[in-house]
């Protein structure tokens, strides 16, 4: 459900010289889980609401909400299932991808590559891992879950393998399954071939293809033939050696 929408249009009308940003980067998510479990809020009759220390008395913890101090003092995990960006690909100040001719990323990661780099990386980028996640055959196949992988629509629990590790369905992919195939449908910074810098081949077209595919085969395809049938000649009337097993049967 869409809930929330900022234009460009509101914030240059502000007159504050913002605008909306349209660089590549990173998205921050919002852990908070409960709406009350901020402050300032009302403190109970009975509570001083000086200090607050999950680990001192009541005198402190009574300022919390019911249920706080418990989240912060036991293991707690958070996940996130996915997150999903739009853009309108039909908007020419909207463009698709993370690497744009105004702002090419790709290029600039390339020529800086030890900044996006850690100890032990071979590359800044590492490609997306399609299965192989470790899984729990005792996992609920029915449930979404990395022990699962996925679940049966997305993925399987491969126990021919030890430890038994994810094997991806069509259209699923990551270490356990849990993220859709996707794409950008417009590139629009692809990677330079030696057409960019102006070279063009020999088109092969007409006489001219099929001389050409002629000379090729003749300088590359009949000596390779010609040593094959050499050797076969050098090897006439030569009994193969038996080998060691048939020795000793």
């Amino acid at each position: 459900e869409f809930v929330l929408e900022v234009k460009g249009e509101g914030l240059n009308a502000s007159g504050t010289g913002a605008e909306i940003s349209s660089e590549p980067m990173y998205m921050l998510l919002n852990t908070a889980i409960s709406s009350q479990w901020g402050f300032p809020q009302r403190c109970p009759s009975n509570c001083p609401c000086k200090t607050y220390n999950c680990r001192g008395g009541y005198g402190e913890t009574c300022g919390f909400s019911e249920g706080f101090c418990d989240m912060i003092n036991e293991p707690v995990e958070y996940k996130v299932n996915y997150v999903r960006v739009y853009q309108d690909k039909n908007d020419p100040k909207q463009k698709v991808g993370c690497s744009t001719p105004e702002r090419p990323t790709r290029k600039f990661i390339e020529a800086h590559k030890k900044k996006y780099m850690q100890k032990g990386d071979v590359q800044p980028l590492k490609p997306i891992h399609k299965g192989g996640g470790e899984c729990s055959v005792a996992a609920p196949m029915n449930a979404t879950l990395p022990e699962s992988c996925g679940g049966f629509t997305r993925g399987k629990c491969d126990v021919s393998r030890n430890p038994p590790t994810c094997s991806c369905l069509k259209n699923w992919t990551g270490p356990h399954c849990l993220n859709q195939v996707a794409y950008d449908d417009i590139i629009w910074d692809p990677v330079e071939t030696l057409a960019d810098l102006g070279f063009r081949g020999p088109e092969l077209k007409g006489p001219m293809g099929v001389m050409a595919v002629f000379i090729l085969f003749a300088v590359i395809v009949a000596p390779i033939l010609l040593n094959a049938k050499k050797k076969r000649r050098r090897m006439k009337g030569y009994s193969k050696v038996p080998d060691y097993e048939s020795l000793v049967r």
